[in-house]
C-alpha cells in the first residue's frame, strides 16, 4: 500500500562513524520489521559489498554514502550540510577522487582535534582513539567516546555539545566540497542526491526556500523531511517546500549505532517514495540472492 512506511533511509555503520557492521545493522533492521534500509557511511562505500552479501529476506538495500559539503551563507562564511546519494556508480572517477581527498583530510582532522585535546590536558591518548575508530578514520564520535571512557564528560552528546562542537577551542574544520558541486557529482554518476536534515544544526538558517530552489537546477531530487532533529514546525515547513519544488521527502534515524541516541527505523520514508528513488537511481538494490 502507498502510505506505508517500511523504509529507513539514513544509517551509519562501523564504516564510517557508527558502531554496527554492516551485517550487524541489517540484522538489527530486519528485526525492526524494516523492508529497506539505506546505507550511507560518510564519504565512503566500503560497507556495500558486506551489506549485498547479507541481505536478509524480505529486505533489500539502497546502497548510498552521506557527503560532506558545504555552502556559503550570506555573509560568506562557509557553512556545512550533508549530502545523501543514493543509487550511484561508486566507480565514477570523480566520487572516488573526491573520497580519497576526504579519506585523508579526515584523517588529518581527527588526529589534530585529539592533539588539541590532549595540549588542553583532557586525559585521552591518540592509540586509545584510533583503537576506538577501528576500521575507519578517526571520527568525532570515535573522540567522543574516547572521552566519556575517560570521564572528561558523562555522553557522546554532552561531548558534541561542548569539546567537540563546531564552535569549540579544539575543533577543526573539513575542507569539503560546495554543495553544488556534491550534487552536480551524485547526479553525474547517476545517483540519486537528497539533503540530510536540512533543519539541524548550522545549515538550518541556510538553506531557505530560495537556495533549495536554485540547487534544483544542479540535480537536487529531494529532502529529508523527517529526522530526529527536526520539529513539528521544521516537518510542516519542509513539507510545504518539498511539495513546491517538486522534491522528495524522506525520512530517517540517522542510526548511528551506540554513538548516538537514536532507534534504528524512528523515522521512516514512505514505500512509494522509496520506489521513486529506486527508479531514478542507476544501481539496482541489493537483495538476497
Amino acid at each position: 500500500m502507498p502510505n506505508e512506511m517500511t523504509a529507513d533511509l539514513h544509517t551509519h555503520t562501523n564504516c564510517s562513524d557508527g558502531t554496527d557492521t554492516p551485517q550487524q545493522l541489517l540484522a538489527k533492521a530486519k528485526v525492526a520489521g524494516l523492508t529497506t534500509l539505506g546505507l550511507t557511511d560518510h564519504d565512503t562505500a566500503a560497507g556495500w559489498d558486506e551489506a549485498a552479501l547479507n541481505v536478509p529476506a524480505g529486505m533489500r538495500i539502497l546502497p548510498g554514502a552521506e557527503f560532506s559539503t558545504k555552502h556559503p551563507a550570506p555573509d560568506g562564511t562557509l557553512v556545512s550540510v550533508h549530502l545523501l546519494g543514493y543509487l550511484f556508480d561508486r566507480n565514477n572517477a570523480e566520487i572516488v577522487a573526491e573520497w580519497e581527498r576526504m579519506s585523508s583530510e579526515r584523517s588529518n582532522r581527527g588526529t589534530r582535534i585529539v592533539e588539541n585535546l590532549i595540549d588542553a590536558d583532557y586525559p585521552i591518548t591518540l592509540d586509545r582513539v584510533r583503537e576506538i575508530a577501528g576500521r575507519t578514520n578517526i571520527g568525532r564520535p570515535h573522540i567522543a567516546r574516547a572521552l566519556v571512557e575517560a570521564g572528561s564528560v558523562d555522553s557522546v552528546g554532552e561531548a558534541f555539545d561542548g569539546l567537540l562542537n563546531d564552535e569549540g577551542a579544539h575543533y577543526v574544520a573539513l575542507q569539503s566540497l560546495s554543495l553544488e558541486n556534491g550534487i552536480r557529482m551524485i547526479d553525474a554518476a547517476g545517483g540519486v542526491p537528497i539533503i540530510a536534515h536540512p533543519r539541524a544544526r548550522a545549515a538550518s538558517s541556510l538553506l531557505t526556500e530560495e537556495v533549495l530552489e536554485s540547487l534544483t537546477k544542479h540535480g537536487l531530487k529531494g529532502i529529508e523531511v523527517r529526522h530526529p532533529d527536526h520539529d513539528d514546525a521544521a516537518r510542516t515547513e519542509l513539507t510545504g517546500i518539498a511539495i513546491d519544488l517538486g522534491l522528495i521527502q524522506t525520512g530517517s534515524s540517522d542510526y548511528h549505532g551506540e554513538n548516538k541516541v537514536l532507534q534504528l527505523g524512528q523515522e521512516r520514508t514512505p514505500d512509494d517514495v522509496v520506489e521513486q528513488i529506486v527508479a531514478l537511481g542507476c544501481t539496482a538494490p541489493f537483495t538476497k540472492q
